[in-house]
């Protein structure tokens, strides 16, 4: 179900009411969007904004964009509306927020349909069932929503993220086990280049495929550091090169930089040349 030649690198979070955020997301150079009507959407103004997202996503421009609709809950007086918007949207997926377990799932599926569904993982409950909701099929993608969930673990804010690495590494392994897509909390210090970097990094180590963000400026850092760098884009050439002539050698094995490389070492390399492809082709995509 998930297409693994699409980029989740930087995915901005924008106000389905704004009308100017809107149209210049068609400009902006993110992998993917999510059009919130939760938190970003003042009570008062939330059916206007459904009306509002509907004709924008109906008009297109956006590209190779990932576009993701995150509806209110359907446990709140918006929701079960939002979801049949949702439905009829020129969307790839919804998002559902406090995910926690697949029932949650089922009851959005049996509004949306075959609309791919992402879950928001923000609750202590929705970790501990981090491995059900993955291995739900109707489910794509999960989203970290590390606020919600520092608040609800009554956790401090760090910069290395302690109290919360035990939640992300549950979600992690359940996303990479169901072979889901999973994408990083918020940074919320939007001017902070510096912590931005030093978070992305952390979560590219983890194994995120990208950071959610809260501003267009946090974009282009999100966007090098889930990208490979050059050196193991090259060092992933040579790897497919020298197992592909110890391979007709007659060798399971070979050797580079005086490191052990086997079968695993280039399915990781073939990988991390497909995902330099992509960024590479994004770069001449329309925009329209």
């Amino acid at each position: 179900m998930v297409h693994r030649a699409r980029l989740y690198r930087s995915v901005l979070y924008l106000p389905a009411s704004n009308e100017r955020a809107l149209e210049k997301a068609r400009t902006l150079p993110v992998d993917a969007i999510i059009f919130d009507l939760e938190d970003a959407v003042a009570p008062e103004v939330k059916p206007a904004a459904r009306h509002t997202l509907k004709d924008a996503l109906a008009q297109g421009g956006f590209g190779p964009r990932m576009r993701i609709v995150r509806i209110n809950g359907l446990d709140t007086e918006w929701g079960r509306a939002d979801a049949e918007a949702a439905r009829d949207m020129a969307t790839d997926a919804v998002l559902l927020p406090k995910v926690d377990s697949p029932d949650k799932v089922d009851m959005l599926a049996e509004i949306t349909g075959d609309l791919p569904i992402w879950a928001m993982m923000e609750t202590p409950r929705g970790m501990l069932n981090a491995p059900a909701i993955a291995a739900h099929s109707k489910v794509d993608g999960l989203v970290m929503g590390t606020n919600d969930l520092t608040s609800e673990l009554n956790a401090r804010f760090r910069p290395d993220r302690g109290p919360l690495l035990t939640s992300l590494d549950l979600c992690m392994l359940a996303a990479k086990a169901e072979g889901r897509i999973i994408v990083d909390g918020v940074y919320n210090s939007y001017r902070d280049t510096d912590g931005l970097a030093t978070e992305c990094a952390q979560g590219r180590d983890m194994g995120f495929d990208g950071k959610t963000l809260i501003h267009p400026a946090q974009v282009e850092v999100a966007n090098r550091i889930f990208a490979p760098t050059s050196g193991e884009i090259d060092l992933a050439r040579r790897q497919i090169a020298a197992f592909e002539e110890a391979s007709k050698q007659g060798r399971g094995v070979a050797v580079v930089d005086g490191r052990i490389v086997e079968n695993l070492h280039v399915a990781t390399a073939r990988v991390t040349l497909e995902k330099a492809e992509a960024i590479e082709a994004r770069k001449t995509e329309s925009v329209t």
